[in-house]
């Protein structure tokens, strides 16, 4: 049976060509071999609503229309930087929408998929910035706005995450270990998939007894990017270059 695909944080945009080819190159090619293909946030650098026309967002709506089409189920999950994608975007592109967290089971393991930034618990003012942007009356007034203000507010909201990350320590910004082990044990979960960190590694620890995973993608770069393949015979990274 063909492996399952996992993948976040390309952070796509206009002023990342390379990474925007290496993506759409990786869907003409090895997303058509897979069974299903799970996107776990974070496909946008910024998402600031369905209506957005600006190359090349057509043009990669276009190609996952035409991976779903050719077979391939695409599952798409809201990152930080894109929750405001919509039910436009789906229905463009034949991805079908997530919750964060949801639960599969997955050649045979209950796993979990979650983007990965509800488990970063220490990071307590991102926390509380989480909630109130993602506040449906705060995100309906964002959308009510023109796009170029939208634009303007989604540059801005660049740079001062760019200042607020540079001020924080690499710990609190990883994941929170009781954190994680809490949802897993909400939702029996053997395996946990996430990214948003940008530290990809596989960790094996017990949980109540059981051996269990966690396996973290990795963020794609113009020079190199990386998918986690997941199959019966276990899981895979490769690699995926421009071109």
């Amino acid at each position: 049976m063909p492996a399952t695909l996992f993948i976040s944080d390309l952070h796509l945009a206009p002023d990342r060509p390379v990474t925007v080819e290496c993506f759409l190159g990786f869907l003409r090619k090895r997303a058509r071999e897979a069974q299903a293909l799970y996107i776990l946030g974070d496909l946008f650098d910024t998402w600031i609503g369905d209506d957005d026309d600006q190359p090349p967002y057509p043009e990669i709506r276009a190609a996952l229309r035409r991976l779903t089409e050719a077979g391939t189920s695409c599952y798409l999950m809201h990152g930080n930087r894109d929750f405001l994608i919509g039910r436009t975007f789906t229905r463009d592109t034949g991805c079908t929408l997530l919750a964060d967290p949801t639960s599969v089971e997955l050649a045979g393991t209950p796993t979990l998929l979650m983007h990965g930034d509800l488990l970063c618990t220490d990071d307590v003012p991102y926390q509380k910035f989480r909630r109130r942007i993602r506040n449906p009356v705060v995100r309906r007034l964002f959308l009510w706005k023109s796009l170029p203000k939208r634009r303007a507010i989604a540059d801005d909201y660049r740079r001062k995450s760019g200042v607020a990350i540079a001020e924080k320590t690499p710990a609190i910004m990883d994941v929170n270990q009781r954190t994680v082990e809490e949802y897993m044990r909400r939702f029996s979960a053997r395996r946990l998939i996430h990214g948003h960190t940008h530290r990809p590694a596989d960790h094996s620890f017990t949980l109540d007894g059981n051996p269990v995973t966690r396996l973290v993608l990795a963020e794609w770069y113009a020079d190199r990017s990386e998918i986690l393949a997941v199959s019966e015979n276990g899981w895979e990274r490769e690699e995926i270059r421009p071109g």
